[in-house]
């Protein structure tokens, strides 16, 4: 028999009430709402998995192996050698030489790109809409330039015979010349046939390159800073050092620290650039890690296990070195 209060108030008699614990099923297909998410990450996974993890299982896999050009060929199969790969990359003297070119080129190119970037994101900043419409244009310009066709332009403007830089450096002063460099004639300087002057053309290359991402970035992070606070600083006759030091270095850390993160990741493994500027794997005194994996995987006769470990030796370091800038940010982060 029916309740006659509950009729009163209106209630529905004709479906049972939900238990406490039961869930209210989504409209994504009948799942609950706690898997949709899940499910949504599926496809990004799976191409992630595809393009990335497979090819580093491969490359893992590949480092502990003799892979020859028979088995290149596809009529051997290849053979198992253990840490044989490691043992040899770690004897060799080039090896060594080339871990000190990508760390010390790593350094310098990262510092010169953040403070480069920075300064002329601060001035983007203060130019008017327009001009700064139309620097940013400019600049952006060499960014979105391939690799490839960097390493072609400043070797034509470093090349021996009918580079610019040479023409320029003739037109000076021949006193003025001697006074800085200790020499007035520049014809025919081999700039890129010594590995120093090689790694000068280089950082140069990267950073024109690199820092008009730095700029855009540190100027879209000052866009989300209050022009209060400077009004208040200008106000108290802060500098414009001290101002930058206390309150946009401190504001913009999380922009400062990706972008130091992706120039460390992007700099240590420099090759296209490189490569075209050396005109190929040619001076070995000149090799950073990745040239070196390179010219062991493909130069005859090829080593790809080899080519395969030193790669896997670039890949730990990045994540080493990643990973400890990522947890003192964090401290960082956790003290303020």
């Amino acid at each position: 028999m029916t309740d006659t209060s509950t009729l009163a108030r209106g209630g529905d008699t004709s479906a049972p009430r939900r238990g406490r614990g039961s869930r209210k099923p989504s409209r994504a297909g009948g799942l609950p709402a706690w898997a949709v998410p899940y499910v949504l990450l599926v496809p990004g996974t799976v191409v992630i998995a595809g393009l990335l993890l497979y090819p580093m299982v491969q490359m893992v896999l590949m480092s502990f192996q003799d892979i020859s050009l028979r088995v290149i060929r596809g009529v051997a199969e290849p053979k198992w050698v253990g840490l044989k790969n490691y043992t040899q990359i770690l004897d060799n003297d080039i090896f060594w030489s080339s871990l000190r070119n990508t760390v010390v080129f790593a350094v310098v190119t990262v510092a010169l790109t953040l403070v480069l970037g920075t300064a002329v994101g601060v001035l983007l900043h203060r130019l008017s809409k327009r001009m700064s419409t139309f620097v940013i244009i400019g600049i952006m310009s060499a960014w979105a330039v391939p690799p490839v066709a960097q390493g072609t332009i400043w070797r034509w403007l470093f090349d021996a015979e009918a580079g610019i830089i040479n023409w320029a450096l003739n037109l000076l002063p021949d006193g003025l010349s001697t006074l800085v460099f200790g020499r007035a004639d520049w014809t025919g300087e081999p700039w890129l046939n010594d590995a120093w002057s090689v790694y000068v053309v280089l950082v140069l290359t990267v950073v024109w390159a690199s820092f008009p991402f730095v700029a855009v970035s540190v100027l879209a992070g000052l866009k989300g800073i209050p022009s209060e606070l400077y009004e208040a600083a200008r106000v108290d006759g802060s500098t414009p050092w001290r101002t930058f030091r206390k309150i946009t270095f401190p504001l913009l850390k999380p922009v400062f620290a990706v972008l130091t993160i992706l120039s460390i990741i992007w700099d240590f493994k420099v090759l296209s650039q490189l490569y075209v500027l050396l005109n190929g794997p040619t001076n070995r005194e000149a090799f950073n890690l990745s040239l070196y994996s390179y010219a062991e995987a493909f130069k005859a006769p090829p080593k790809m296990g080899t080519g395969a470990a030193i790669a896997v030796v670039l890949t730990i370091m990045l994540l080493v070195v990643t990973a400890f800038y990522t947890r003192q940010m964090v401290k960082q982060e956790d003290l303020a």
